[in-house]
């Protein structure tokens, strides 16, 4: 895959479709490398006249890492001292609009899913003439009142570090298998969950980097205020089971930014089912058409 030079850094990224058709961003959430927006995902959506580009955030995957920065202090940054947080979302947000820099591409749609979907709300609130139109997935609006995970969720994603590469897989099946959809028509199996997590790890497993996005979440302000200020069209989609970011979260979000539409999932907890795809698909389409009509 390409790497590109953004924001002083670099990004791996890769894409789907012809360069000449309407470009769509997608920004994957905490932890998680660019390969979890699935290639038929992908796909599904450059078959609908889009240039989709997905990448890797700083920290994770094959982009730039910051392992020369201090361990961040996750206590002191909870309780409001952000000084030790080695970035922000904003610092993501303006990675983002760097590679839209280095391809080229002077506006796009922008997709964003969990994290992802905070550093998408990022990009439009700081970056708004480079955003046709915002989909934000399972996602928060950084206000600690709503959007917080379930006891489960929240055990799991505190976890103490794997030791080695089979508990380290084995952790990431537990965390999919806590915070996925169990509705059955949604739910995938273990060894599904094992094959991600085997192919997760060997192209690039690193913890550090989560730690410290999870501190960039952490130490970012609340952008409720900021959203109010939109003027783009927005669709906010959120599983009614999520257990990792509470619907309070995806309808605080829809309620701040004029205009919005939110759309609940019966069923959908914190992943992407592929038996949404379709209907994901033409809601981050119908919305985008939107701005391109």
């Amino acid at each position: 895959m390409p790497r590109a030079e953004a924001n002083g850094i670099e990004l791996e990224y890769d894409t789907f479709g012809a360069p000449q058709n309407r470009p769509l961003l997608l920004i994957m959430g905490l932890g998680t490398q660019m390969t979890a927006w699935e290639p038929g995902f992908c796909a599904m959506l450059a078959e609908r006249g889009y240039y989709v580009i997905r990448f890797d955030n700083r920290d994770i995957g094959l982009s730039t890492q910051f392992d020369q920065m201090p361990e961040p202090d996750l206590l002191a940054i909870l309780s409001g001292d952000p000084r030790t947080a080695p970035y922000f979302l904003a610092d993501m947000a303006d990675d983002a609009a760097g590679l839209l820099d280095a391809l080229g591409i002077e506006k796009a749609h922008i997709v964003g899913a969990s994290m992802g979907g905070m550093i998408a709300q990022e990009l439009a609130i700081r970056h708004s003439e480079r955003v046709l139109s915002l989909c934000s997935i399972m996602s928060t609006t950084g206000d600690h009142a709503v959007g917080q995970p379930s006891p489960d969720a929240m055990a799991v994603l505190m976890a103490p570090r794997a030791v080695d590469r089979a508990e380290a897989i084995e952790r990431t099946v537990i965390v999919q298998r806590v915070i996925g959809s169990k509705t059955p028509e949604y739910e995938v199996t273990d060894q599904v969950r094992y094959d991600r997590a085997v192919a997760a790890y060997d192209r690039a497993y690193r913890p550090d980097g989560g730690n410290r996005q999870l501190a960039a979440i952490a130490a970012s302000p609340d952008r409720t205020d900021a959203l109010a200020t939109l003027k783009l069209p927005v669709v906010v989609i959120h599983g009614d089971q999520d257990p990792l970011v509470n619907i309070s979260g995806g309808r605080a979000t829809a309620a701040a930014i004029p205009g919005a539409e939110l759309v609940i999932i019966p069923g959908m907890a914190h992943d992407l089912p592929e038996p949404l795809w379709p209907a994901l698909a033409d809601l981050i389409v119908a919305n985008a058409a939107k701005a391109d009509n």
